[in-house]
């Protein structure tokens, strides 16, 4: 697709196009699970995931509809850590934690750093802390947070895409050599990167999607990605509907990611995820999505291709 002739989007055609946010209490996380996942060591081994609340990330991207649960003011200094501590006592142990923010765990606006104390102590036993950033925030402050640690710190950021038509219109303000300086920052301090790669973001065909999802893939690796998650771009923000509407988007094909997935797995550079939340959306068959779903979760597992699975709808289109 040619994206020469395509505007910019910026933050103010995004937000006019917004739906209310939910409701949040700034003192209870938005959600906490368990999930397994496998390590970097090779083991299945439980993470949990823990959906802080606060403030409303400054990078409005045109894709994200992370903001429905944040708020649009500053929590106060302890809210943080007590959202952490209310989702510890309410878990299972484990030894390894995600703490996703929707946004910057280095943004002192969404995460105080009045409340790195505590959350270091409530973190303490476990192996892993998973944060995420935008490349453009990571800095001293990363290694700041991470000597302050007993776990290891892993940093989770949206490289999106490699189009470079297509990440340029994503309002993201960042560029392919922001991220790779990041990532590189944080590697050569022994802080492993993990990568968010998304599967036909707007302006891409579905042919076209796979193929970039993919060139995504070497190039996170080759600046030193640990970890590569493949998301599946989805509506629900306003920005993407209307582009839907203007024929720049569509959902894309649980088959897609499957192709996707089976060809970073196969680079062998690093483990590669499937994002499975909301799979059924993507379902192209309600015959042989299920089992496709199913197929990617066990290559999440393994970080081995499993058997294909055979549809009578592959005969069909």
């Amino acid at each position: 697709m040619n994206t020469s002739n395509l505007p910019v989007w910026d933050d103010a055609w995004i937000l006019a196009r917004r739906p209310p946010r939910n409701p949040t209490d700034p003192y209870r996380p938005h959600a906490s699970f368990v999930e397994p996942e496998r390590t970097r060591h090779g083991a299945i081994e439980d993470v949990l995931t823990v959906l802080l609340t606060n403030r409303e990330c400054p990078f409005r991207c045109l894709m994200c509809d992370l903001w429905k649960n944040t708020t649009d003011y500053r929590v106060a200094d302890g809210a943080i850590a007590g959202q952490l501590e209310y989702a510890l006592s309410r878990l299972p142990p484990a030894r390894h934690i995600k703490l996703y923010n929707a946004g910057n765990f280095f943004d002192a606006q969404a995460i105080p750093p009045t409340d790195w104390a505590r959350i270091t102590g409530l973190v303490d036993a476990f192996q892993t802390v998973i944060v995420e950033s935008h490349p453009m925030l990571v800095g001293d402050r990363c290694l700041n947070f991470r000597d302050r640690l007993r776990p290891a710190l892993q940093v989770a950021m949206g490289l999106e895409t490699v189009h470079p038509g297509v990440l340029a219109r994503l309002n993201k303000r960042m560029t392919l050599n922001d991220f790779a300086t990041a990532a590189r920052f944080l590697t050569r301090h022994d802080i492993a990167v993990r990568a968010f790669i998304l599967l036909r973001p707007p302006f891409l065909s579905e042919e076209e999607s796979v193929h970039w999802a993919k060139e995504s893939i070497r190039f996170a690796f080759g600046v030193g990605v640990e970890c590569c998650v493949v998301i599946p771009t989805r509506a629900g923000n306003g920005a993407m509907e209307e582009l839907q509407r203007q024929g720049q988007f569509t959902p894309p094909r649980l088959e897609s990611l499957e192709e996707v997935l089976e060809y970073g797995l196969g680079l062998r550079r690093g483990r590669v995820f499937a994002d499975l939340w909301d799979a059924a959306h993507f379902y192209s068959c309600q015959r042989c999505g299920p089992a496709r779903a199913a197929r990617l979760h066990s290559m999440n597992l393994t970080q081995q291709p499993a058997p294909p699975i055979t549809c009578s709808c592959e005969s069909d289109r």
